[in-house]
């Protein structure tokens, strides 16, 4: 792709918002699952250390419980193994942060050193692409635990206690799968009907770009969700059919009518009861490529299984922490703008700088506009958190369980508020970090009001200095790499139409996955400030090109196969290829 196709177009600062970043959101489908892991979770070890009188470990196991966040989206054999890496990331973390702790008191090391391990926190998450809550728990307990008091002779039983509170909850979030095995695959298919559904009855590029995600959200949850089982099979199926589902150009009451069937297999594919089962595809038309999708997911599954994609897959991790990688600027924003929060925090006295390094680190998002939206959201959200603190305070002070059961229950009410609004949620998580610190011994209030107020403030204001002064040109050189990646993978479906359906189903995943990276590469770019030129239009033309030949290959009849056997709600398909 050369300079001269590209139409470029220097971006301009845009005026940061004040109003629309506050603006509440529906609440997430499965908003109950994180809220009541963590609630499971953090009981279990807090009620075990209130019976034996030693609330003041709570901090170490409250480590351990919040890895109980992490991976609600995920199919259950990818989400143990995820799962597993949180725990012993943040145990590492806990472990820096408390050796260094008694090691020295020095408030600038301790700074340097929770600044650090926030910028790999943050480069990490980014890397592994975890998702919410990503680094900000992690920075949470390694930056506490800096000023902690600790001896070295301690940090051994410490980490022991976050280890047990994270197997605690790795046995939570894990444990459902005796229960519900295919749940999480469930909620990303009727995901993607849903949008297939919303494309259907409103065509436009939002519904479209939407669709896209959600089918290929859905489809690598079931390539990561391991062996195939008949509901996985019924459900490959439907996503099949979610993809085909998407005519072109039809209007009338036939394509509402679909749209609400397609509603209807999404409400039934959420539930409990069988997986519903698609209309059977016929020999062509708009359904005519489910067959090739099915012989594409198995061949796609082997693919994976082989040592060498794993240590390629391992290899391209490396590579996105490399020394050209966008995600690299974003880092050094956390490094600098945590840094400089805690410098300008302990400058003025404040006890608790750390506070201002969590503030900080909290705000750093994939470009400055989305960083400045989360600056108002959080300074919003704790400013608020501070007098419902200082209401509850009180109450929490009458008896230790009562101590217990508050910080329960804001642990609770910090998920099921924050995927509405980050500052929503910011409103319950303030007053459980302020109450964490009584577990050890009580403090003045108005000491912990001021300086939760202060740190905010400062934490905020040089957090989002450092993102403003860091710039991320990169940002543009990924819109053109992925651009690259979209022509590339669009010549390659368009080749693949006289292929075995293995080879076309795999090269329309791949032209989907292009399209969907192409779309968060330039919503990303387009956030950043004093970067280079961006090639919106060519971005806008790759996006519609490829849209087109998505539409066009799912119209186009693939080689005869037979069709799959429907028995009480599930479908065996025929053998597929590389399915042995």
């Amino acid at each position: 792709m050369s300079d001269a196709s590209i139409r470029p177009r220097h971006p301009r600062p845009r005026s940061l918002a004040l109003v629309a970043p506050l603006r509440l959101g529906r609440p997430s489908d499965t908003w109950f699952k994180p809220a009541l892991s963590v609630v499971a979770a953090s009981a279990v070890p807090q009620l075990t250390l209130l019976a034996l009188g030693r609330l003041d470990l709570v901090i170490y196991t409250m480590a351990g419980s919040l890895c109980a966040l992490y991976g609600h989206g995920l199919p259950y054999a990818r989400r143990a193994r995820t799962l597993t890496g949180v725990v012993l990331a943040m145990t590492a973390g806990l472990g820096a942060a408390l050796v260094t702790a008694s090691l020295t008191h020095s408030t600038a090391v301790l700074v340097a050193v929770g600044a650090l391990l926030a910028a790999v926190q943050k480069a990490g998450c980014d890397a592994t692409r975890i998702g919410p809550p990503g680094h900000v728990i992690l920075t949470f307990v390694s930056s506490a635990a800096l000023f902690a008091p600790q001896r070295l002779g301690q940090v051994p039983a410490h980490l022991a206690l976050t280890l047990a509170a994270g197997a605690v909850a790795w046995l939570v979030c894990v444990g459902p799968a005796l229960i519900r095995r295919e749940g999480p695959e469930r909620r990303a298919v009727a995901r993607a009907l849903a949008a297939a559904a919303d494309r259907m009855a409103d065509p436009g590029p939002r519904t479209h770009r939407a669709a896209a995600a959600a089918v290929h959200a859905a489809w690598q949850c079931l390539l990561a969700s391991g062996r195939p089982t008949p509901v996985r099979r019924s459900l490959e199926r439907l996503v099949a059919h979610a993809e085909a589902a998407v005519p072109p150009s039809a209007t009338g009451p036939d394509v509402d009518a679909e749209a609400d069937r397609l509603r209807g297999l999404a409400a039934l594919t959420r539930g409990r009861g069988p997986v519903p089962v698609p209309p059977p595809p016929g020999p062509q038309g708009a359904y005519g490529t489910e067959h090739a999708e099915l012989y594409g997911i198995e061949a796609e599954r082997a693919t994976l299984r082989d040592p060498g994609r794993r240590r390629a897959a391992r290899r391209a991790l490396l590579r996105s922490l490399g020394p050209g990688s966008p995600l690299l600027p974003v880092a050094v924003r956390t490094l600098i703008g945590c840094a400089l929060a805690g410098y300008l925090c302990a400058a003025l006295g404040v006890g608790r700088p750390y506070w201002a390094i969590v503030t900080a680190a909290s705000l750093y998002q994939a470009n400055i506009t989305l960083t400045w939206n989360r600056t108002l959201q959080r300074t919003l959200g704790n400013l608020l958190g501070v007098l419902v603190f200082a209401a509850v305070l009180p109450l929490s002070r009458t008896t230790p369980l009562a101590l217990v059961l508050c910080c329960l229950f804001f642990g609770f009410a910090a998920e099921a508020l924050i995927t509405r609004n980050y500052w929503l949620g910011s409103v319950a998580v303030t007053p459980m970090a302020l109450l964490v610190l009584e577990f050890g011994a009580p403090h003045p209030a108005g000491e912990l009001i001021g300086d939760r107020v202060l740190d905010t403030v400062l934490g905020a204001l040089a957090g989002f200095l450092a993102a403003a002064l860091v710039t991320n040109r990169r940002a543009a050189g990924r819109v053109e790499r992925a651009l690259h990646a979209t022509a590339k993978a669009r010549t390659e479906a368009e080749r693949a139409a006289g292929q075995p359906p293995a080879e076309r189903a795999r090269a329309r995943r791949a032209l989907t996955a292009s399209l969907v990276e192409l779309r968060e590469a330039a919503d990303t770019a387009a956030g950043e400030w004093w970067q280079r030129a961006l090639p919106e239009q060519e971005v806008l033309a790759a996006e519609q090109a490829g849209h087109r030949t998505l539409t066009a290959t799912a119209q186009r009849p693939g080689p005869a196969a037979r069709a799959p056997e429907t028995r009480r709600g599930t479908t065996v398909p025929a053998p597929s290829i590389g399915a042995e």
